[in-house]
């Protein structure tokens, strides 16, 4: 069976603002010093999924900068656009069809754009489990991470104790998907054993997502289908631009996963780390004895556990603790550590502002 990777890859990036924008997101962005992030995932799978059988979701406005960035053994065919965001359910579903109508039922992984794994050969064992798993049990399989800390910045995944199968590795059936929970709720997760992180990496056959689309999610599926018959023609781009306004705004966690009884999740420890927010960037550059992460031209007295990150201007501080401080040519973020996660509530407040300009 064919095995094609999707890579999800229309987002704006808004907890990692001011580096991160809607124009240049943050998965078209070199933070780790290898490539951009999104190229970053294309070769991480490499040599489980053939490279040049990535299909990329895309929107219009990142699409023409995607492509010229994008890693050279990806067809600029296999890059979906879409006109108007309808959320994960959406992007998924025409990939899908994009798959099953030029190489028939086939393999499909799909992964966001922006993680980060520091064990890839790890990493490729446990992927090539869990398409083995796809492929003879006909359910759809999650990768669930091992939680090293309680973190409230994650979904987590409630596995049943006893584990379904044993052959290739451990497989659990998913009892529940949380959605992020308050940090005594991730403590307990943690001490429970039961929880790990939704990583956001799924693996199943395009019959299969396709099946659990018409089954709950028939609304989404009757209006999408249409554009099958017309993948590959002229009419592709003209049908995807009259059909998409008419979409669910609905994520596949909530349309389909925590509906369906057939989903099981693999434990998966590889170093990962969705590096979604400044808080994050600690996974990919270690702190300095002081606790702080700095990724600028920096001079500091009494500075500890802050992020300090500057494009051009020398950043100085004095005296703080537990900051990020983040500097870019047209805009700077001050905030404490711990609301990393409501750096989002800005680009929001700009966009409301009128202030597109720097959203």
């Amino acid at each position: 069976m064919n095995k094609f990777a999707t890579i999800l890859a229309g987002g704006g990036g808004t907890r990692f603002w001011p580096l991160s924008r809607q124009e240049l997101p943050k998965q078209l962005i070199n933070i780790s010093g290898n490539d951009i992030m999104l190229n970053d995932t294309v070769q991480r799978f490499n040599g489980v999924i053939p490279m040049e059988n990535t299909i990329v979701v895309t929107n219009r406005s990142q699409a023409v900068l995607l492509e010229s960035m994008m890693h050279k053994s990806v067809q600029p065919i296999n890059i979906l656009v879409e006109p108007v965001a309808k959320n994960t359910a959406a992007s998924i579903l025409l990939a899908a069809l994009f798959i099953e109508k030029n190489h028939g039922d086939s393999l499909m992984a799909v992964f966001p754009s922006d993680h980060h794994i520091t064990e890839e050969d790890t990493f490729k064992q446990t992927l090539e489990h869990a398409c083995e798993v796809a492929m003879k049990t006909d359910k759809i399989v999650t990768i669930g991470i091992k939680p090293t800390f309680p973190s409230t910045g994650y979904g987590y995944i409630s596995c049943k104790s006893e584990p379904l199968l044993t052959v290739p590795c451990g497989v659990f059936e998913v009892a529940e998907f949380v959605e992020k929970p308050n940090f005594l709720k991730a403590q307990s997760y943690l001490q429970s054993g039961h929880y790990l992180w939704n990583s956001g990496m799924f693996i199943w056959k395009t019959s299969c997502i396709i099946d659990n689309f018409k089954r709950f999610l028939p609304r989404l599926y009757k209006t999408m289908f249409p554009l099958m018959a017309y993948i590959g023609t002229a009419l592709e781009e003209e049908m995807i631009n009259e059909i998409y306004p008419q979409l669910q705004n609905i994520s596949i966690d909530y349309g389909i996963l925590e509906r369906c009884d057939e989903v099981v999740v693999l434990e998966g420890d590889f170093g990962w780390n969705d590096i979604g927010s400044w808080d994050a960037l600690g996974a990919i550059f270690p702190p300095d004895e002081h606790g702080n992460i700095v990724k600028a031209n920096y001079v500091g007295m009494d500075t500890i556990n802050s992020i300090i990150y500057g494009e051009d201007r020398l950043i100085t501080t004095i005296g703080i603790d537990g900051l990020i401080i983040a500097d870019t040519k047209d805009a700077l973020l001050i905030c404490a550590k711990d609301k990393a996660q409501e750096v989002k509530e800005i680009v929001r407040m700009l966009k409301d502002k009128g202030m597109q300009e720097y959203a």
